[in-house]
């Protein structure tokens, strides 16, 4: 069997994959939500959905370091990967031990292309189809709740020292553009641009995300000391940059944030 990947990469299996790796935190609480949950053998420490998930599996290492002698060890069919969260190299090194999947999100279409290509893969189509249509009833409820809300100029800041920002080209941009918010960093060329904090003056509101960076209630007070007069706001990282079956989750956390 023969599937095309998200970076248009031939991923050949003799099978339907019955041991998974999966290298993506996102993808991982997907594949559980697709009913897979005893296929997987390896996770990241990063992996935190469900609860318990990492109790009981083995964990390789993160999203940018993994020991690849306790995933060959595994026996995997398959290992999941992301362009973003994962690197070129240990994309390469892995494919030594097991076909490599990777996706590519950047936008919600892309996030129900991957479903849809997961149900495929695992024959779990049925189960992604249900899953593609409570995301797609989300959505079109939160756009006729935002239709009517006011835009702001914003800032979502993902690390201190030095500060960092989502920027253009990225799956949290696409969350910011749904909510209203406008990226006032969307044109820099970088996707995580550094950034100062007189930069930070000039935006109507700031999102301060629990990852990756852990931002907590002290750095609004420090945030304060800059003479900043706008909004700021700590949000739940998780449903901003979390694609997958969380998706749906998110929108109604987009309400709350929004009310």
């Amino acid at each position: 069997m023969q599937f095309i990947d998200q970076m248009q990469r031939t991923v050949t299996l003799p099978a339907v994959p019955g041991r998974i790796v999966s290298l993506v935190p996102s993808q991982t609480e997907l594949l559980v939500d697709l009913g897979l949950r005893n296929n997987l053998v390896g996770i990241t420490k990063f992996c935190v959905h469900p609860k318990n998930l990492r109790k009981e599996k083995t964990i390789v290492g993160g999203t940018k370091q993994v020991h690849y002698d306790r995933i060959k060890a595994l026996q995997p069919d398959i290992i999941l990967c992301n362009k973003e969260e994962n690197t070129l190299e240990m994309v390469e090194a892995l494919e030594n031990i097991a076909p490599v999947w990777v996706s590519d999100i950047i936008s919600i279409e892309d996030c129900l292309v991957m479903i849809k290509a997961f149900g495929k893969l695992f024959q779990k189509e049925k189960n992604a189809l249900s899953i593609i249509k409570n995301i797609e009833g989300e959505w079109r409820d939160f756009n006729n709740f935002i239709s009517k809300k006011p835009f702001k100029k914003v800032a979502y800041l993902i690390w201190k020292n030095p500060y960092m920002v989502a920027g253009k080209d990225t799956f949290i941009n696409t969350l910011l553009k749904i909510n209203h918010f406008r990226n006032s960093f969307s044109e820099r060329e970088e996707r995580y641009p550094e950034i100062s904090e007189n930069e930070l003056v000039e935006t109507e509101l700031i999102l301060l995300s629990a990852e990756p960076y852990p931002f907590k209630k002290k750095d609004i007070l420090m945030l304060s000391k800059i003479n900043y007069t706008g909004e700021v706001v700590l949000v739940d990282g998780e449903y901003f940059s979390w694609y997958g079956s969380r998706l749906a989750k998110a929108f109604r956390y987009f309400k709350k944030l929004q009310s």
